[in-house]
């Protein structure tokens, strides 16, 4: 259905505001907002549903419009003063979309190889950082990623962003640190935690069968019950003053070794 709507007062606008930029209301109503004619494009393929979209046609062409979307869905145009108070980004490509959010159970997780590769990380709190994560798993091509302990709304539009929408592209599944340590027990999977305490250089360990990369904060590292359960905790060596680094980037370096191990096995 096509529609108009000019006004910010009206009720859709106030849904998506507020969807923007309220965490309770997009976990009460099932819904959340992607921007982007990318992020939206790799919501549909992923699956996602998507209820509404508005645009601008000063910005984005209403003949693109229609092949990026083939679901009958409500589109709704709004005049380019009214799209730049809803536009969550700076610079804007004139579309914008609410859809509908998936559970992200561990019970959902479905593996296509007996020797995955997943990343986990504990309680991430910055949406820079988890969207970091999910870039370089989407690069990596992991089998999974695994939020222990969330502090962050992965639909916050923040994560969405700095992921580039790479939240849509990976299989992504939240819990405590307690269910997906009974998980990996449960499928067999190798559980390599970074640390500083008895920990080898991450270079000298076997990546090659299943294995669960887990990275904790900067600031407190991972909770003990990660340390108690590792099948061994791995260290990258630091050669300047300090002794952590952004954790995305900590992440990535262990992982990409992880895939040169199992390509040259």
């Amino acid at each position: 259905m096509q529609k108009y709507i000019s006004s910010i007062q009206n009720p859709l606008i106030k849904q998506l505001l507020l969807l923007q930029e309220k965490s309770r209301e997009r976990k009460k109503t099932g819904l959340f907002v992607v921007e982007g004619e990318r992020e939206i494009a790799l919501a549909a393929k992923a699956g996602y549903e998507i209820i509404s979209l508005f645009y601008c046609k000063e910005i984005y062409s209403e003949s693109v419009l229609m092949h990026l979307i083939n679901q009958p869905i409500d589109r709704i145009e709004v005049p380019l003063e009214l799209y730049k108070k809803i536009a969550y980004r700076g610079s804007t490509e004139g579309i914008i979309a609410i859809t509908k959010a998936k559970t992200h159970s561990l019970n959902t997780v479905i593996f296509k190889t007996d020797s995955p590769l997943i990343l986990i990380a504990e309680a991430p709190e910055k949406p820079g950082n988890i969207g970091a994560i999910l870039r370089t798993a989407d690069a990596a091509n992991l089998d999974a990623v695994f939020i222990a302990n969330p502090k962050t709304d992965l639909y916050n539009p923040n994560v969405i962003r700095s992921s580039v929408g790479c939240l849509f592209t990976n299989q992504v599944a939240t819990g405590t640190t307690s269910e997906i340590i009974t998980f990996l027990k449960k499928n067999n999977i190798n559980c390599y935690c970074a640390a500083l305490k008895s920990s080898k250089n991450y270079t000298d360990v076997n990546f090659t069968s299943a294995s669960a990369i887990v990275v904790g904060t900067e600031s407190t590292g991972l909770s003990e019950s990660w340390l108690e359960n590792a099948t061994q905790n791995i260290i990258i060596p630091m050669e300047g003053e300090i002794d952590s680094m952004n954790v995305s980037v900590a992440a990535a370096i262990i992982i990409f070794e992880a895939k040169r191990q199992r390509k040259n096995s």
